[in-house]
């Protein structure tokens, strides 16, 4: 059962999602996919070559000519474009500012859909099951994830959450407002998409993350694998 188990995990940027969903994927030992680094990835590939990102013409035209892979290691997850590691190059401003453009354009998205889908197959081969997190995938993406989950929190927690990690992380120094805003129009802009915007699939589970910590919130999604399994970790992990 554990290498069929596809776990969605959707939502609007800083709900906590990545963080969830490597603390879900490493308590069932899943796999686990972070499809908004492969945006983050094309992104910086598209700024590399000095793509002009006002032309959505000029994205398509080179949407295909990266070679992205995904390291789906919970404890220690990569990403890498034409062989060169950019896990930390995909978190920087010009990326967070240019990546909503970018992920808009249709043949964008095709090519990673199929990266997407093509990773879960990779996993259950290997007899693996996996956690698989970004804004469409139990509304497009795998329309068969089971469970499917949306996290969200109030736009202000996710904007202090957000402005202390980047602060933690030397990626960022903006303020709780300017960080507010910022995942404002981050929304919007996700939500207003034509292709595959941000939406909750009609059969997801919403976990409202304002008023939970995150070992909290790591549990209310297991408990929903949990069912879905009909297991739970500790028993997973026994001898």
């Amino acid at each position: 059962m554990m290498s069929e188990v596809v776990v969605a995990i959707d939502g609007p940027s800083g709900s906590g999602k990545s963080s969830v969903s490597k603390g879900v994927a490493a308590e069932f030992d899943l796999d686990y996919l972070d499809t908004g680094a492969m945006y983050r990835a094309i992104t910086w590939f598209m700024l590399t070559a000095g793509v002009d990102l006002a032309e959505p013409e000029a994205i398509a035209a080179l949407a295909d000519r990266p070679t992205l892979v995904s390291g789906m290691n919970p404890s220690e997850p990569t990403i890498s474009v034409d062989g060169t590691d950019v896990s930390e190059a995909i978190r920087s401003t010009s990326v967070t500012g240019a990546v909503s453009a970018v992920s808009a354009v249709p043949a964008v998205r095709e090519r990673l859909v199929t990266l997407q889908r093509a990773a879960v197959t990779q996993a259950a081969k290997a007899g693996r099951g996996i956690v698989v997190e970004g804004r469409d995938i139990g509304s497009v993406v795998l329309p068969q994830a089971d469970p499917k989950v949306y996290l969200t929190a109030d736009p202000q927690v996710r904007a202090q959450r957000r402005a202390a990690e980047n602060q933690a992380s030397a990626r960022g120094t903006q303020d709780v407002a300017a960080t507010e805003e910022s995942l404002r129009n981050r929304d919007a802009a996700d939500s207003s998409r034509k292709a595959s915007p941000l939406q909750l699939a009609v059969d997801a589970h919403v976990v409202d993350a304002t008023e939970l910590t995150l070992p909290q919130t790591i549990a209310a999604v297991s408990d929903l694998v949990a069912n879905v399994i009909g297991s739970n970790p500790a028993d997973l992990q026994s001898p």
